[in-house]
């Protein structure tokens, strides 16, 4: 009966099922479980899955709209760390060599080193940057609305010129691959076709639940929420300076992204409406650069990975399965 109202409405099920490429591999995530797939340089494939219950599974108030969205970022942060830092080991690595080095505390400092390090430089670059740019090299300081416009505006040419430089790298356009091979994964399921390569490589790598997605979504609604923001402070205070809207802008990052996520959770039900169609088109057009069709052997990996996710291992002698627990 839910099948067939969302059917009549152009409405779109949430697909229990996302992922991120990771190098020379797919991570994927569903329901309580985590599993990346990385091919080592010999072609074997490498499995690690990991248990993982969020937070939000675990304190049910977490689960109330806005905290969710910005809690979802800050897990996922950790966990696409920790696995890009697994598959960098793996793919490189010789066969029987698989494990991680140090003690658990050590690459527990080193992780939790490493996302807030990421964090700061994400922050400082595409939220920080545009503000002292906007307010050093235009004279819009007291109008609201047109200073978050053009700060908005610093902010996707520095998103676009950043992913335009990175995708001129070779190992960054192998990235871009499992990228595409890990949506035409998820397409196929999303669909109920068989998870094998030939179903995949027939589905898009253009998916509008992206994380690419999600990125332009933040800067739009950080145009809004901090223009409003802005108005107040200068009904309040009179006028603005730098200083009090790094002090007052920043902070609300969370607030942006638990935004962000309702918006494109509800963008994702409507997919299949006009309306969906166009709010998801930006981010759709973004996915031409951060996306490319893979190779058969890319889908392979992604494939793997999400049956893995989904508890559909299947034992094979060229691949070598690593269990874990994984704790945020």
């Amino acid at each position: 009966m839910e099948k067939r109202v969302r059917e009549q409405n152009n409405e779109a099920p949430v697909s229990p099922v996302g992922g991120q490429a990771v190098i020379e591999g797919v991570m994927m995530r569903s329901g309580e479980a985590v599993a990346t797939a990385v091919r080592r340089s010999d072609g074997t494939i490498v499995i690690r899955k990991e248990t993982f219950r969020s937070l939000a599974a675990r304190f049910p108030m977490l689960k109330r709209p806005l905290l969710r969205g910005a809690l979802g970022l800050i897990e996922m942060t950790v966990i696409g760390i920790r696995t890009l830092n697994y598959s960098a080991e793996v793919s490189l690595e010789e066969p029987g060599t698989a494990g991680q080095t140090g003690t658990k505390e050590e690459n527990s400092w080193r992780l939790g080193l490493t996302v807030a390090l990421s964090l700061l430089v994400g922050i400082t670059i595409f939220f920080a940057t545009p503000l002292v740019l906007t307010s050093l090299l235009f004279d819009v300081d007291q109008q609201a609305l047109l200073f978050n416009l053009t700060a908005g505006g610093i902010r996707v040419a520095l998103l676009l010129g950043y992913l335009s430089l990175i995708s001129l790298s070779k190992e960054i356009r192998r990235v871009f691959e499992y990228h595409g091979a890990e949506h035409k994964a998820v397409f196929a399921f999303e669909k109920g076709e068989p998870l094998t390569v030939e179903s995949a490589a027939r589905q898009s790598r253009f998916h509008p639940r992206c994380g690419t997605s999600f990125l332009l979504i933040v800067m739009v609604s950080s145009i809004l929420l901090f223009s409003v923001l802005d108005t107040i402070l200068m009904l309040w205070l009179g006028e603005l300076t730098l200083f009090l809207r790094l002090g007052t802008h920043l902070p609300l990052i969370p607030l942006v992204g638990g935004i962000s996520y309702e918006f494109i959770r509800i963008s994702a039900k409507k997919s299949g409406t006009i309306a969906g169609k166009i709010v998801a088109a930006p981010g759709l057009w973004l996915q031409r650069v951060t996306t490319r069709e893979p190779l058969p052997d890319q889908l392979e990996v992604a494939i793997v990975a999400l049956r893995a996710a989904l508890g559909q291992e299947e034992e094979k002698d060229a691949m070598e399965s690593v269990t874990s627990k994984l704790a945020v």
